[in-house]
């Protein structure tokens, strides 16, 4: 099957920059936000808003590793980088690259939901719309409807991110 280019390096950097401004706009009053990244693209992602964030909001930006294995997040549990006193009663903003079925998503909210919170948002770059849980990004980069068998790849590499499929 053919490479099929969804984002360029520019539409994914447009893309960034929108997501934290709806971030910061979301947490305007808030002294401190918690951008939690999925270890992976997630992650990946997550330092990439936290960098458009630090230029347009006073709010100190804290980013927290959230570790899970991602083909049986049940077993492997999920843990992160931050003890939970730095994220309690705080805003936190769940980031992933991909929102496929959702299983990562709804581990990790799960996983914050343990502890009280301001608010929990989630952000991602691609969302596909093959939802096995009832979970949403509240913010997205792009929404695509897919079918199955192709499978959404985000690289961040210098100068030369990109969505495609394959």
């Amino acid at each position: 099957m053919m490479e099929q280019n969804i984002l360029t390096h520019q539409q994914i950097q447009h893309k960034i920059e929108r997501i934290a401004y709806q971030i910061y706009e979301a947490n305007v009053t808030e002294k401190e936000i918690i951008v939690a990244g999925i270890v992976g693209g997630g992650l990946n992602f997550a330092k990439k808003l936290i960098t458009v964030l630090k230029k347009i909001t006073p709010a100190e930006i804290t980013l927290c590793k959230v570790t899970m294995d991602k083909s049986d997040p049940l077993k492997s549990g999920v843990s992160t980088s931050l003890p939970e006193e730095d994220y309690k009663n705080k805003s936190v903003v769940l980031v992933d690259d991909v929102l496929n079925s959702g299983t990562t998503l709804i581990y990790g909210v799960h996983h914050f939901l343990k502890t009280p919170l301001k608010q929990l948002k989630t952000a991602v770059l691609v969302n596909r719309n093959h939802k096995k849980y009832p979970v949403k990004a509240d913010f997205k980069g792009i929404s695509l409807s897919t079918s199955l068998q192709e499978h959404v790849n985000v690289l961040f590499e210098p100068k030369k991110n990109r969505v495609f499929l394959d």
